[in-house]
């Protein structure tokens, strides 16, 4: 597996593509691509040279703090260290970008998974479009 990051603010249009499969057609979320896309950085999961996976990592408003987003995996491709693949290349990324701390809005139904990776749940939960969500962090 390789990742490939795409230059500041432009959106891949497998990563595009990917994000759409996982979180339209299979989770029935309906705002997927919005305007914080062109202000983040995109990368892709590549096995083989085909695009099986994707994140974003945008600035927060603290200089320190990079929140990752829109990690997707393609369901035929989870299982096998794709997404945490995907975790340690926005955790690279970040690091080179100066970052101290990470953070994301983690499913609950995906916690376990991120907490595997590190990262540990901060403040409330919320509801994005119906579906349960708590903020999580990780240092860097």
């Amino acid at each position: 597996m390789d990742c490939i990051w795409s230059e500041y603010g432009e959106l891949p249009e497998a990563a595009a593509a990917i994000r759409t499969e996982v979180f339209v057609h299979e989770q029935g979320f309906c705002n997927e691509l919005d305007e914080i896309d062109s202000r983040s950085w995109h990368v892709l999961l590549r096995r083989g040279g085909r695009a099986i996976g994707t994140a974003r990592i945008f600035f927060e408003e603290e200089n320190d703090t990079i929140h990752i987003g829109r990690v997707a995996v393609l369901r035929e491709e989870r299982g096998g260290g794709s997404g945490s693949a995907l975790l340690r290349a926005c955790s690279e990324k970040a690091r080179q970008l100066g970052a101290a701390r990470l953070v994301l809005g983690a499913q609950c139904r995906a916690m376990d998974f991120y907490t595997k990776n590190g990262f540990q749940p901060f403040g409330g939960g919320y509801m994005d479009e119906g579906c349960p969500h708590q903020m999580m962090e990780k240092k860097l």
